[in-house]
C-alpha cells in the first residue's frame, strides 16, 4: 500500500469530505452482528467515526501513524499503524470489514485473503469511496475538470483509474449485494475547495515538478465569484460483498 498522505495529515483531516448516515445504514443491512468492525486504510478517521456508534469495538488500521494521530479519539476504537493487509485479528472474528477511499492503493489479492480469513461466516466487506467532485456552477465545474483532466494529466498514480472507473473495475471476489446510487452533497466556500484540491495526490506530484500554481485559475474564480458558498457533490462508490 502506498503512503501518499502522511506529510499533509492535518490538511487531509480538515479538508476531505466525510461520509453519510445513508452509507452506513446501507452497509449495516448486511452486517447483522455488531461486535467488531475492522477498518482498513482508516486514515484520519473520517469513516471510523461513522462505524464507532454501531459496534462494540472498532479496529482502525493505516500505514500512516501521522494520519491516525489526526483521528478522533473514541473509547471503543483501537488505532494501529500497520499495512492494511495485516490485521493481526483472529480468524472469523470480524462482523464487518470496511475500506473507505483507499482500496485502490491495496494489493488486492493479499488484502482479500486477509478479509476472508478474519470475517465471520455471516460478516460482510464494504468498500466505500467517492468519485470526482462536481460543482453545480457550470463555470466552476469546467475549471475543476480542466484541473483534473488537463493540468494534472500524467500526474496521477496509475491506481487512480479505479476511482475514475467508480470502483466497478476493481477485483471483487465476494457475493455482491445490491447497493443504491448515493451522493455526498456539500456547500463549501472557495477556501474549503482550495484546501480540498491541495489534498489531491496528483497535485502533490505536479508540485514536485516545479510547475506554475495549478490552482491559479480556481483561485481567480473564487476571488471574482460573489457566492460565499458553492454547491458541490461527490458520487458515492459503494460495493458490499458477503462470503
Amino acid at each position: 500500500m502506498k503512503d501518499l498522505f502522511s506529510e499533509h495529515s492535518a490538511l487531509y483531516r480538515q479538508a476531505r469530505p466525510g461520509y453519510s448516515a445513508a452509507i452506513i445504514e446501507e452497509i449495516l443491512k448486511h452486517a447483522p452482528a455488531r461486535e467488531l468492525a475492522w477498518e482498513c486504510g482508516a486514515g484520519s478517521g473520517q469513516f471510523t467515526q461513522w462505524l464507532a456508534p454501531h459496534f462494540q469495538q472498532v479496529l482502525a488500521i493505516d500505514i500512516s501513524a501521522s494520519q491516525l494521530a489526526q483521528a478522533p479519539q473514541l473509547e471503543n476504537v483501537t488505532c494501529r499503524a500497520a499495512p492494511a493487509e495485516q490485521s493481526g485479528l483472529p480468524a472469523q472474528s470480524a462482523d464487518l470489514v470496511t475500506v473507505a477511499q483507499a482500496i485502490h492503493w491495496f494489493d488486492f489479492d493479499t488484502f482479500y485473503a486477509e478479509a476472508r480469513r478474519v470475517l465471520k461466516p455471516d460478516g460482510c466487506l464494504a468498500v466505500v469511496g467517492y468519485g470526482l467532485i462536481e460543482a453545480e456552477n457550470p463555470d466552476l465545474n469546467r475549471l475543476i475538470r480542466q484541473l483534473y483532466f488537463e493540468t494534472l494529466k500524467g500526474c496521477w498514480d496509475a491506481e487512480r483509474r479505479y476511482v475514475d472507473e467508480l470502483y466497478r473495475t476493481i477485483p471483487f471476489p465476494f457475493q455482491e449485494q445490491a447497493a443504491p446510487a448515493l451522493q455526498l452533497q456539500y456547500r463549501w466556500t472557495g477556501g474549503q475547495l482550495l484546501n480540498y484540491f491541495n489534498t489531491w495526490s496528483g497535485l502533490r506530484h505536479y508540485a514536485q515538478q516545479g510547475g506554475q500554481n495549478p490552482l491559479a485559475a480556481l483561485a481567480g474564480f473564487f476571488a471574482q465569484e460573489r457566492a460565499a458558498q458553492h454547491s458541490v457533490r461527490f458520487p458515492v462508490l459503494l460495493r458490499i460483498g458477503k462470503l
